[in-house]
């Protein structure tokens, strides 16, 4: 989707810093760090959000999860994917928070 933020990243045409890839995903730093360490995991595929992902599609989480394990081999680390505006989604392409590198409470927020 042109107007999409995360799409123009996987296209090229909006810079990120990018940590990782795969053929499928990609992961870059996150522009406003919530942790030591914040990570966006996007599919390179637009999926508006995880409310909209079809069974076809659902094997792209477990590579997500994969994927935040590779980037964090020594650390504990918090997932968070947001499902709406409610949820606190702000970008509608399915995306997964990578945080780690400091202690994290209950209830999020």
């Amino acid at each position: 989707m042109s107007d999409c933020l995360f799409c123009q990243i996987v296209s090229g045409n909006v810079s990120a810093q990018i940590v990782a890839q795969t053929d499928s995903l990609i992961a870059f730093q996150d522009i406003h760090p919530q942790a030591p360490k914040h990570v966006l995991i996007i599919p390179k595929e637009h999926i508006e959000s995880a409310k909209t992902i079809s069974q076809t599609q659902s094997a792209l989480i477990g590579q997500m999860v994969l994927l935040a394990q590779e980037l964090n081999p020594e650390r504990d680390f918090r997932l968070t994917i947001n499902a709406g505006v409610e949820a606190g989604q702000s970008v509608f392409h399915l995306h997964m928070h990578v945080l780690s590198g400091r202690s994290f409470s209950w209830p999020p927020g």
